[in-house]
């Protein structure tokens, strides 16, 4: 049982080392990016991507990792091949388009890299917090319970 347990953790560490390798090649802010996309805080998108942590990606989020993360069709086979290989039959439903919509702004310019990131990460942890609210909603008018958050008090997205 244990040699079964070690091949999933070593499969699972395979697909986020190949995820983390996308992100170190992309642009500084898609990991805050990813979260705000996903409408989780930071530390969900580190455990993700960090091939010691064996909890797998939950695959409702591969789309969204997909488009947020421009994973090259070369990069994302890899990682499909490597995904399917941890966890037999959870990509079926991969290939519809994201559920998503991108909305484009023009800040201006406050002069100073630090300013300009503080401004970015505000508008990032409140359209997190939107869609953390606007998921709250749908819920409750579901009439499900409302999940234990992870980090009581924390926004949901960090730098």
């Amino acid at each position: 049982m244990s040699d079964a347990r070690d091949a999933s953790t070593r499969s699972i560490a395979a697909y986020k080392a190949l995820l983390r390798r996308a992100l170190d090649n992309r642009p500084s802010g898609t990991r805050l990016k990813l979260a705000a996309a996903l409408g989780t805080n930071r530390s969900f998108i580190s455990q993700i991507t960090n091939p010691g942590y064996p909890i797998p990606i939950p695959a409702q989020h591969l789309d969204v990792i997909f488009e947020v993360c421009h994973l090259a069709p070369a990069e994302r086979a890899e990682f499909l091949k490597a995904y399917q290989t941890a966890h037999p039959g959870r990509t079926q439903a991969q290939g519809k388009p994201a559920q998503g919509r991108s909305l484009t702004l023009t800040l201006p310019d406050l002069g100073d890299v630090r300013r300009n990131q503080a401004m970015d990460k505000a508008i990032l942890d409140f359209v997190a917090s939107l869609v953390h609210y606007t998921r709250a909603l749908d819920r409750k008018a579901k009439g499900e319970e409302e999940p234990v958050p992870d980090e009581p008090g924390e926004s949901q997205v960090r730098s």
